[in-house]
Parts: structure tokens; C-alpha cells; sequence
């Protein structure tokens, strides 16, 4: 027979914390009030007792590693040149127009790499 007594057992002795946003936290109070329990009665019933539902992420496959990888270096390249390409308009160096066609592209561009990461799986 154990040594320590079935209250030592039941004792609260191990924290556990997490972090909200702002409307996480409003929701999960609401949540709480409406159970009628105090925050941490509330999560360890709703936890303890699998009243949550867990949607896990599929794993990223190899290749949408890689192009999350490419597209991360080609992004900071975009803007490099989105950089540039203000510098030498603001310097007199590229015209009005040219710099809002230089603009366009850039924002074309980018705007299919997210294509290419959002349907690479």
C-alpha cells in the first residue's frame, strides 16, 4: 500500500498555463461564467473529460517544405527591389508610372507564390 494518502494523491500541484488574444480570452470567460465553475475547474473538466475537439494540422510534405523555404528567400528578394524601387522614384530616378508597374509586378508576384504555397498540398 502507498504511503501517501489518497488527499496527498488529490492535491493540485502542477500548473498549467497557455496564452489567449484579447477575444480568446473574452470567449473563454464567457465560456467559464456560463459553466458556473471557476477558470480552472473549467479547463480541467473540458480537458480531462475530452469535451474538446482537436483538429490536427496535416504535416506539411516535403515539397511545400521547399517552397515555403524558396518562397520565404524569394519575398525578402521582392522586397529588396520594392525597396529600391521607391528609392530611385523618391531620387527622380524612375518615373511615376514606371514605379507603379514596378509596384504591380511585385504585388503580381507575390500575390501567385502564395497561390503556389496555399496549393501545394
Amino acid at each position: 500500500m502507498s504511503s501517501k494518502t489518497k488527499d496527498d494523491a488529490e492535491k493540485l500541484t502542477r500548473p498549467v498555463s497557455f496564452r489567449l488574444t484579447a477575444a480568446d480570452h473574452a470567449a473563454y470567460l464567457a465560456k467559464v461564467e456560463a459553466s458556473g465553475l471557476k477558470p480552472s475547474a473549467f479547463f480541467r473538466d473540458a480537458v480531462l473529460t475530452n469535451k474538446t475537439q482537436i483538429v490536427a494540422r496535416p504535416k506539411a510534405s516535403p515539397e511545400r517544405g521547399r517552397l515555403v523555404y524558396l518562397m520565404n528567400k524569394t519575398s525578402n528578394n521582392i522586397n529588396q527591389l520594392a525597396h529600391r524601387a521607391n528609392a530611385d522614384h523618391l531620387a527622380g530616378v524612375i518615373s511615376e508610372t514606371t514605379y507603379i508597374r514596378i509596384l504591380a509586378e511585385l504585388e503580381t508576384l507575390a500575390h501567385y507564390m502564395v497561390l503556389a504555397v496555399k496549393n501545394a498540398d
